[in-house]
């Protein structure tokens, strides 16, 4: 077989929203696109902000010569010191342009993270339920993940987080607010898992890094914010891209940025900084690198996912099920009636409503159901989610 067996592997671990995608594809074939209800994919479908549209088309006019050469591999300094402006207010200590990178997405700043810090055997612990990705990337650079089960609602678990930390632990992977569960993890938690990362670093002789996924951090609901990564731990990264706030996935124009007094910056800055150009991104977009500069104050209009979020939550309240409020992102992952969540979600199938099953973000007995999608779509599967839950629980 020309295909390694690591990639065979892989694409069994993976498939579960990609089987669902393909799925909805037949459904939609064979029903009609407008009598299926697909939740399936975290695509956003908000429409970037009307001031995106007017800087692009100011920016694609400029034909100044060099305008599309290459530029430093961590992007250009105007552009880092423009999000250091508005990420100085977020984490709530100043932040200059030196220390971050522009990167290709999220994607490409967790797995330039995990180049830099990895050796092989390293042991990287991701909280479920987590994004599927989180498992590849570390495995791209020769670690090994340790999953960690959160608590019934979602937060952190303390204790379950100590007793996974051992002197092969090189880091952690947080994501806040959360896919696919859209929780929002706590100041005070964070601030708890700093001092267990400090004394459980100091214990071992080692530095144990907090990386934070944060691409979801504008897209919150009833009055919740995302508190600051920065000021609950030292050894702390952020990783972000403007795929959800400014509904731009597919322009793969993303960010990270490391504490101001991390221990030994400078040569953490150098590992990132060559992981972004021998990984192959070599550098972040230009042209989106200069869009973005402009649009630190701006973001999709988040009351399109609110109403969405109010309306689903409705809808799975009155079928009777199981969940706990999402307080950002644009996910729920309500309990299944049945044990077996794929089961569960066959049923729904039955009824035309596509989700992913919990199995595939590491949680059984959940689905996760994406409602960035259209207000009629989630209004019309409400009679299939009652339907679905009666005939599992006459089962």
């Amino acid at each position: 077989m020309a295909v390694s067996e690591k990639m065979q592997l892989f694409a069994t671990k993976s498939s579960w929203i990609r089987k669902m995608f393909e799925e909805g594809a037949k459904m939609k074939a064979t029903h009609g696109a407008a009598n299926v209800c697909d939740f399936s994919l975290g695509n956003p479908d908000a429409p970037p902000p009307p001031q995106y549209n007017e800087v692009i088309q100011e920016i694609v006019r400029d034909t100044s010569p060099g305008i599309h050469a290459y530029m430093p591999n961590g992007g250009y300094p105007w552009v880092r010191e423009a999000i250091a402006g508005r990420m100085s207010a977020e984490q709530e200590m100043a932040v200059s342009h030196g220390d971050m990178l522009m990167t290709c997405g999220a994607a490409g700043g967790l797995n330039i993270v995990l180049k830099a810090i990895l050796n092989p055997g390293d042991e990287v612990i991701i909280l479920a339920p987590y994004f599927v990705e989180y498992g590849f990337y570390i495995d791209n650079h020769g670690g090994v993940s340790k999953v960690v089960n959160t608590d019934e609602e979602f937060n952190l678990d303390l204790q379950a987080i100590e007793a996974a930390i051992s002197e092969k632990t090189k880091a952690i992977i947080i994501n806040s607010p959360n896919n696919p569960c859209g929780q929002i993890y706590s100041a005070d938690a964070l601030w708890a898992l700093g001092e267990l990362l400090t004394l459980t670093g100091d214990r071992f002789d080692s530095t144990i890094y907090l990386i934070a996924d944060e691409p979801y951090r504008k897209i919150v609901f009833d009055g919740h914010q995302v508190p600051s990564i920065f000021t609950a731990y030292k050894n702390s990264i952020v990783v972000s891209s403007y795929s959800k706030d400014l509904s731009l996935p597919g322009e793969r124009i993303g960010y990270l940025a490391v504490h101001p007094h991390i221990e030994e910056k400078p040569s953490l800055l150098d590992a990132l900084t060559l992981a972004n150009r021998i990984l192959g991104f070599v550098n972040a977009p230009a042209l989106m690198q200069r869009v973005v500069a402009e649009l630190q104050d701006v973001s999709v209009d988040t009351s399109i996912y609110a109403r969405r979020k109010e309306m689903i939550c409705t809808i799975l309240s009155g079928a009777g099920f199981t969940f706990t409020p999402p307080k950002g992102a644009f996910y729920v992952f309500p309990k299944t009636p049945l044990a077996d969540d794929v089961q569960f979600v066959a049923l729904l199938q039955e009824e035309k409503i596509l989700t992913v099953p919990g199995v595939g973000f590491g949680s059984p007995g959940h689905m996760r159901i994406a409602f960035c999608t259209a207000d009629e779509v989630i209004a019309h599967s409400a009679e299939g989610f009652k339907r679905a839950f009666a005939k599992a629980s006459a089962m």
